[in-house]
C-alpha cells in the first residue's frame, strides 16, 4: 500500500504552487498512462481498440470505489457542469440551492426553468455567507423536493456538513457539486443522492474528465432529458425514427461516446488516492492549510476563511486591507507564488505534494508584503 509520501512523489509541480483549488498538474502516472494511450490510438494496430474500450468499465470502478455508490450507478462525465446539468435538467419541482454556489450549479438551475418550466430555483439567504443545515431547515417547505450544495465553496473554503443537511431535508433528493473536496475531504457521500465532480483540481487527472454518481432515489426522479446516443440502448444498423430506450441505471445520463484517454487519466488518479486512502490525503492537505494560516497569522495578513478542521479543506482565503492588496498580490508574484485573486481576497489552496520550498516561498513574500506594509 502507497504513504502520503509515495503519492507525493508521484507529482512533479514546482515549488510555489498553491492553485490546486483552480487547477492541480497532473501526476508522473497520469501523464504517462495518456501518452502510453496516445501511441496506440495513434499506432492503431490490430486489436488495440481493446485498450480503449475498457477504459469505461476501468474508470466506473475506480469512481465507485471512492465515491461508495455501485458501479452502475456512476458514469463518467467530461466536466462537473455537464453531470449538473443532466441533473437539473433531469428534476421537476422546487430545488433549494445558494445564490453564491459557483455558477455551475445556479446556471443549470436557472437555464432548466426558463427551457422546461418544471424546476424552481429556490435560492437560499446566507448567515454569514456559509451554507449550514440551519439555513437549509430554514428555507424548507413541503414544494421543496431537492436541495442542492456545493461540498466545499469556492470562495470562502468553507466545508459543508453533508450528514447534517441530510438530517434536516429527510427524503428530499440531496444534491452535491463535489469538484471543490472530492479527492482530498473524507465526506459521507452515502448520505447523498447526487454527487458531481470533475477531476482537473484535487485529483489531478487533468480537464475533460469527471463523473456522475446517482442514488436509487435519484435514478428514479431524474429524466435523463440529454440522453444522447452512448446513453441509449439501440442497435446500429437499425432506424431511428421511434423513440429510443435509453439505458439502465446512470448509463442513460450520457451525450455521446467519451474519450478514453480522459476516462484513463481519471481512473489512473483515482486508483492511486484509493491505494493511499481518502482519510490519509484528508489529514496531509489538512495539515498544510494549517501552516499556511499558521503564517499568516505570523505576518498579520487577514484569515478569513474558516480555521476549525472540521469546516475547511484545502482552501485558505486572505483578505489584507483594501488599500494592501496590490501589495500582496505584487510579493507573491515576485516570489513565484501561484495563487487565485479576486477582487479582496486571495485564494491559497495545497495539496499533498505543497512541500518546504513552497512554503519558504509563501514566507518571502509574507515578509516582502510585511515590510511595504505601515500601520
Amino acid at each position: 500500500m502507497k504513504t502520503i509520501d509515495d503519492l507525493a512523489s508521484g507529482y512533479s509541480d514546482e515549488p510555489g504552487y498553491f492553485d490546486f483549488a483552480k487547477w492541480g498538474p497532473i501526476s508522473t502516472a497520469v501523464a504517462e498512462e495518456q501518452r502510453s494511450l496516445v501511441e496506440v490510438q495513434a499506432r492503431a494496430r490490430f486489436g488495440s481498440e481493446i485498450a480503449l474500450t475498457e477504459q469505461s468499465g476501468r474508470v466506473g470502478r475506480a469512481i465507485s470505489s471512492l465515491v461508495g455508490f455501485a458501479p452502475d450507478h456512476v458514469v463518467f462525465q467530461p466536466n462537473t457542469s455537464e453531470g449538473l446539468t443532466h441533473t437539473l435538467f433531469g428534476l421537476t419541482g422546487q430545488v433549494l440551492m445558494s445564490p453564491r454556489d459557483y455558477p455551475s450549479m445556479p446556471v443549470a438551475a436557472t437555464r432548466s426553468a426558463e427551457a422546461l418550466r418544471v424546476l424552481e430555483p429556490v435560492w437560499m439567504d446566507l448567515d454569514h455567507d456559509v451554507v449550514t443545515p440551519a439555513v437549509v431547515q430554514r428555507h424548507l417547505t413541503d414544494a421543496v423536493t431537492a436541495v442542492a450544495v456545493s461540498l466545499v465553496d469556492y470562495r470562502t473554503g468553507y466545508l459543508v456538513d453533508l450528514e447534517g443537511i441530510r438530517q434536516v431535508i429527510g427524503d428530499r433528493l440531496l444534491i452535491v457539486d463535489a469538484i471543490q473536496g472530492f479527492g482530498v475531504v473524507d465526506a459521507p457521500y452515502a448520505v447523498a443522492d447526487v454527487v458531481a465532480s470533475g477531476g482537473q483540481k484535487w485529483v489531478r487527472a487533468g480537464w475533460g474528465t469527471g463523473f456522475l454518481a446517482l442514488s436509487d432515489r435519484a435514478l428514479s426522479a431524474l429524466t435523463p432529458v440529454f440522453s444522447g446516443v452512448a446513453g441509449s440502448d439501440l442497435a446500429l444498423g437499425g432506424w431511428y425514427h421511434d423513440r429510443q430506450p435509453t439505458l439502465p441505471g446512470a448509463a442513460a445520463f450520457q451525450v455521446t461516446n467519451p474519450d478514453p484517454i480522459a476516462q484513463a487519466r481519471l481512473a489512473t488518479a483515482l486508483e492511486d488516492i484509493a491505494e493511499v486512502g481518502v482519510a490519509a490525503v484528508s489529514r496531509a492537505v489538512a495539515e498544510r492549510a494549517s501552516r499556511v494560516i499558521d503564517l499568516a497569522d505570523e505576518f498579520a495578513v487577514p484569515v478569513v476563511s474558516p480555521r476549525d478542521v472540521s469546516e475547511r479543506a484545502g482552501i485558505v482565503v486572505l483578505e489584507p486591507a483594501l488599500d494592501q492588496m496590490t501589495t500582496l498580490t505584487a510579493a507573491l508574484i515576485n516570489h513565484g507564488v501561484t495563487a487565485t485573486v479576486r477582487d479582496t481576497t486571495v485564494r491559497l489552496s495545497v495539496h499533498v505534494s505543497t512541500g518546504d520550498e513552497s512554503f519558504e516561498m509563501l514566507r518571502g513574500a509574507f515578509t516582502s508584503f510585511g515590510t511595504t506594509v505601515f500601520y
